[in-house]
């Protein structure tokens, strides 16, 4: 039987949710029969974030290195970074050049360690964009980079990564993207048949990473009702169709055109297990109504779910589909399961990829 992989999660911005909804998704015993999660961050910010979520029973273990970690039910193993050198003085919900450094330092490890081999995954908490270009402009990074839109290019650019996509999952939807951080004038530009047909490869091989043999993949239009023959715009004809027709030589069961008001109804009941989306809120939108919910009598979340998975790295990546939540923050109010879930499927993608 293969050892349980090791997921390595960044702690984020510390001035922000992510030690405490660490602190909160690793307080679930079940996690552990799953994988071996390790944090990468401060240790005595997450000994700060167990006592804010009235968790103090939980022990903050202190790594060096990879193999000082115990991985056991009530235990946090932290590969200690030194970032932030008083807790009690850092402003929690604020941005700031120092949470902006400890955010990327956080992250520029969990690449190497998985790099190296010495994770099977990673798994990111949220940064804040403003606090991580902040601190590359004052020189956080030894390499020079004074900008990065996100995580995402992070992991592009430190692992030589050309091409590669977004996917969002709410348990078994799961959603890729041809195009997300451009306006909707520019994404209707881009939908090409080269790139659609790059984006259908990659949900394909997520979903064999995910241990799904037969991988059924819908691909959705760009226009209403798939474009009408052309009525209604001739992308669905000249670049959506082709690319799909390829990718079927290819041997991928790749369906579509399909029109994008009904494709998702249709993948949460399980007619495909992935759907390849034409630009950034064709598939964001979905996923978020199932998986972001509101107790209207509560006037609070009742759940904020939802794994974002970059595809086409060399290495496993998979994060929280929420930002920072810097009005949360030191209140142990946030809620921790979009991370239980990034962890675990992290976790299985790593299992996937042992066989």
């Amino acid at each position: 039987m293969k050892e349980r992989p090791v997921v390595a999660i960044t702690m984020g911005d510390p001035a922000g949710n992510g030690p405490e909804i660490t602190v909160k998704a690793l307080a679930h015993e079940e996690l552990y029969k799953d994988c071996r999660p390790l944090v990468i961050g401060d240790a005595k910010m997450l000994e700060q974030a167990a006592r804010l979520v009235g968790r103090p029973d939980m022990t903050i273990h202190r790594c060096e290195k990879v193999s000082d970690a115990c991985f056991m039910p009530g235990t946090v193993d932290v590969l200690h970074l030194e970032l932030i050198p008083d807790p009690a003085a850092f402003p929690l919900g604020q941005v700031s050049v120092a949470g902006g450094t400890a955010a990327f330092r956080c992250v520029r490890e969990a690449i190497r360690l998985a790099m190296a081999g010495e994770v099977d995954a990673t798994c990111t908490n949220a940064l804040n964009k403003e606090a991580l270009n902040l601190a590359l402009e004052a020189g956080c990074d030894p390499e020079g980079h004074i900008h990065f839109d996100g995580h995402t290019e992070i992991y592009a650019t430190f692992t030589g990564t050309k091409k590669y996509t977004m996917m969002l999952a709410h348990h078994d939807l799961r959603v890729v993207h041809v195009s997300t951080h451009c306006s909707l004038a520019e994404a209707c530009r881009r939908v090409k048949k080269d790139r659609v047909l790059e984006v259908i490869r990659l949900a394909w091989e997520a979903c064999r990473d995910l241990g799904i043999q037969k991988p059924r993949v819908a691909v959705a239009g760009l226009n209403p009702h798939c474009g009408e023959n052309g009525l209604f715009g001739r992308e669905e004809i000249e670049e959506i169709g082709p690319a799909i027709r390829e990718a079927k030589e290819q041997g991928i069961d790749a369906i579509g055109p399909v029109p994008p008001d009904s494709v998702f109804s249709e993948a949460l009941g399980g007619w495909y297990d992935m759907v390849v989306c034409m630009y950034h809120d064709q598939g964001h939108i979905p996923l978020k109504t199932v998986g972001f919910v509101y107790d209207r009598e509560a006037q609070s979340w009742k759940a904020v779910e939802g794994v974002n998975i970059t595809l086409g790295l060399p290495v496993i990546r998979t994060s929280v589909d929420h930002g920072t939540a810097f009005a949360l923050a030191g209140t142990g109010k946030c809620n921790e399961l979009s991370l239980l879930n990034a962890i675990q499927y992290a976790a299985r993608m790593a299992r996937g990829r042992q066989g």
